[in-house]
């Protein structure tokens, strides 16, 4: 029988990538696990997550309004005030993401446990 090179990666996952990358962000999860809730302000999410940077929310949250995730409505006040809210489809990314962190919460124990052996196992020799 004669062997063939592996076929390299399909273009369609190509095309996933992009938006794999995105969800799996750690900061944009956060963020659509903030927005389930309720629409929030700008601060409101930086504080209610802690720890990200102006700078990485911003980014963050355009990256997420770009790919239909977040609507960004501007209140014609003084000053003006930005709230984000998760659109049907951001909504819809919420439950499997809620089914990750519930898998990671039902597993951090044996993961803690896994990379505290490890990390004994390499420092040993």
């Amino acid at each position: 029988m004669e062997l063939t090179a592996p076929e390299p990666i399909h273009s369609e996952c190509r095309r996933f990538s992009g938006v794999l990358s995105l969800i799996g962000d750690k900061w944009a999860v956060m963020i659509v696990l903030t927005l389930i809730e309720r629409p929030r302000r700008f601060n409101d999410i930086k504080r209610t997550i802690g720890g990200i940077s102006q700078q990485m929310l911003a980014r963050t949250l355009r990256a997420l309004e770009r790919d239909g995730m977040v609507t960004r409505t501007v209140h014609p006040t003084v000053p003006p005030q930005v709230e984000y809210a998760l659109t049907v489809l951001g909504r819809s990314l919420a439950g499997p993401i809620r089914g990750l962190g519930d898998w990671a919460n039902a597993h951090i124990g044996e993961i803690e446990a896994s990379r505290s052996t490890f990390d004994k196992s390499r420092s040993v020799s």
